[in-house]
């Protein structure tokens, strides 16, 4: 093989996992989205009954939860409790936006 066809042959195999990255990168914004229609809900329910925004032992559960899940994916189980505290702050906003809506 000559360099330019090596060349070729590695870019081709870039471009075939990028591909692959940016159809992945798609689902899990898509899959965001879902979560949130959801969490959007719970939080409407919560404000129509009073309930506190934040539930510490349901995150704790979650948290527990999906490092388990990660583990056995081969994924950091601490990477994913980051991406999770950070998913599960912006809920505990969205609840609180809600409920000061629910109050007024």
């Amino acid at each position: 093989m000559t360099t330019s066809e090596i060349n070729a042959s590695v870019q081709a195999e870039l471009t075939r996992l990028r591909e692959s990255i940016d159809n992945i990168d798609a689902a899990v914004v898509h899959m965001l989205a879902e979560r949130f229609k959801c969490t959007q809900q719970v939080g409407h329910l919560k404000a129509e009954h009073q309930l506190p925004p934040a539930d510490p032992a349901r995150e704790a559960r979650q948290i527990a939860r999906l490092r388990q899940l990660a583990e056995s994916a081969k994924l950091d189980p601490a990477f994913a409790e980051k991406l999770l505290n950070f998913i599960i702050a912006e809920v505990i906003r969205h609840h609180e936006t809600i409920a000061d809506e629910t109050r007024h």
